[in-house]
């Protein structure tokens, strides 16, 4: 599952990203995350709803591609 993320600029930002995401249940890997283009990538069937979710309590505006 693919996301694109706005609000990340950093390596610190990327952390964040790659812990907040990995924290959600269904989440088995975080394959990429990258704030050169704003985007991140999750394996496994996590709830679309609860990546954005926790990505916003984070400070992170978030959207799940297609």
């Amino acid at each position: 599952m693919k996301l694109k993320i706005e609000g990340m600029s950093c390596g610190h930002c990327e952390k964040a990203v790659r812990d907040a995401l990995q924290a959600v249940p269904g989440v088995t890997e975080v394959v990429r995350v990258s704030a050169d283009d704003g985007q991140a990538q999750v394996s496994g069937e996590p709830d679309p709803a609860a990546l954005v979710a926790a990505l916003d309590e984070q400070g992170f505006d978030a959207r799940v591609e297609a």
